[in-house]
This record gives structure tokens, C-alpha cells and sequence, in this order.
């Protein structure tokens, strides 16, 4: 099967001279599920952030669905962010709309920011966007402003967002990083049961461990901008764990 993505020794250094990532190879599959682990710091935002070209790689490409997508257009790129659904740490909702509102925004890509601004959705985008809505368990919610809502409620809303633009790829940015343990869990569960239902291929980053070894069917572990661990859950040992989260350095452990 031909991967969906692959990552190409990316590279990427920030103005201050920051490292942030250095020589990134891999490839993803149709239908995995990756968590993507490391300490603070470690580059697993700006990672995913290349992958979608809200930051713009120093060198390596970024190639989705066979197209080099670091060396296409800004009208070429709206049209491959139809199928990179983004969930976000801090939920980037429009706080004053109400949530379904919020999950039509979703659909800004195939309607056009004017009509989306005017509200302007068809009813089958209002459609279904209740209907996803009702999967996360938000229908009663769904006239609500997205500022009424709980933390955990409002990530269940940039999750139906990123669901109603369709997409093949699913990246989520530290998605239960501010949550409870009960809000986590439910947040987890939804990206992974849709994720699964849906045949779309996620990488989640993550500082949970043990949430990573529950949920993913891949982990890829970073430390100072470098893969040092890309493999099978059961396979990410104690001291694996360990060298990701020291200081040392380690070659890649690729335990695929």
C-alpha cells in the first residue's frame, strides 16, 4: 500500500537560529493511528505544523498523496488543507459563533471564506455537520457560543470542525494537553473511534505516554528536533522512554 505521507529529511530552523527540527524521515500509512512523543520543546508542533505548511520547512519536503506539497502554490495548498483536518491545543474557536457555526468552518475550504463569513452553508454542510456533531455527543449543544462550552467540550468541537472538511489526514497538536483526565479520555476516545470508523489516517502529538501506548497503533519518538524511536507500542521499552526524555543523545531506534 503507498503511503499517504511521507516525510523526507525535513529540516527546520527557526530565525533565532533554533533547531527546532533536524533530518526527520518517515512515512504513514492509510488507516494509521501515530502518537507522536517527546519532551517539550522537542519539535512535535512545529512537525506537524510543516506537514500542513503553516510553517514553512528550511529544507527536506513534505510529500502528500505523491504531491511535494512544501513546493506547491498558496491556491494549491488551500486545496491539499481540504484533506489535513488540524485539531488544535487551544481549540482556535470563533468564540462569539455558536458551535455549529464553528463546525461549518470546517467547509471554508470548498465554500469560500465570503459565503462562509455570511453564513452562506448549504444544507447538506449544515447536515452534516450536526450529524457529526451528534457522534461527539454535542447535539444539544449545537446553538451554543463556543465560549459557554468546557474545555473538553470545545475540543470536541475543533475535532467536528477538522471532521467536516472530509479529510484523509488527521493531525492533533497536543489535543488533551489542558484537559482533565475524565475530558482527556472522552477527546481520545473520539479521535480514535472516528479516526477508525472513518478510514482516516491521524498523527496525534502527545506528552502522555501512557495514552500513547493505549491509543496508537505507531509511536514515533522525538527528542531535540531528531527521530530516536519509531515503532510499535510494545516496543517502546522503559529505557527508550528514558532517552527521550533525558538529555543524552541516542541513534534512531526503529523497532517497525
Amino acid at each position: 500500500m503507498n503511503p499517504i505521507l511521507q516525510v523526507e529529511n525535513l529540516k527546520k530552523v527557526y530565525s533565532d537560529g533554533t533547531v527546532a527540527l533536524n533530518n526527520i524521515n518517515f512515512e504513514v500509512h492509510p488507516g494509521e493511528f501515530i502518537v507522536v512523543i517527546g519532551p517539550s520543546g522537542a519539535g512535535k508542533s512545529t512537525l506537524l505544523r510543516c506537514i500542513n505548511r503553516l510553517v514553512e520547512p528550511t529544507s527536506g519536503d513534505v510529500v502528500f498523496k505523491g504531491k511535494k506539497i512544501n513546493k506547491i502554490g498558496a491556491r494549491q495548498v488551500k486545496q491539499v488543507r481540504r484533506e489535513i483536518g488540524m485539531v488544535f491545543q487551544n481549540f482556535n474557536l470563533i468564540d462569539r459563533l455558536s458551535v455549529v457555526n464553528n463546525v461549518l468552518h470546517g467547509r471554508l475550504g470548498y465554500t469560500g471564506t465570503i459565503k462562509g463569513a455570511l453564513g452562506l452553508f448549504s444544507k447538506k454542510d449544515i447536515a452534516e455537520a450536526e450529524e457529526i456533531l451528534e457522534r461527539v455527543g454535542l447535539s444539544k449543544q449545537k446553538y451554543k457560543r463556543a465560549d459557554e462550552l468546557s474545555g473538553g467540550q470545545m475540543q470536541r468541537v475543533g475535532i467536528s470542525r477538522a471532521l467536516a472538511q472530509r479529510p484523509r489526514l488527521i493531525l492533533a497538536d497536543e489535543p488533551i494537553a489542558s484537559l482533565d483526565p475524565a475530558s482527556s479520555k472522552i477527546i481520545m476516545d473520539h479521535i480514535f473511534t472516528i479516526c477508525k470508523e472513518d478510514k482516516i489516517t491521524a498523527i496525534v502529538n502527545l506528552h502522555q505516554v501512557d495514552v500513547a501506548m493505549k491509543y496508537a497503533t505507531r509511536i514515533i519518538g522525538i527528542k531535540s528536533g531528531e527521530v530516536i524511536f519509531d515503532g510499535q507500542p510494545s516496543h517502546l521499552t522503559k529505557n527508550i522512554i528514558d532517552e527521550i526524555y533525558s538529555n543524552a543523545k541516542q541513534p534512531l531506534v526503529n523497532a517497525q
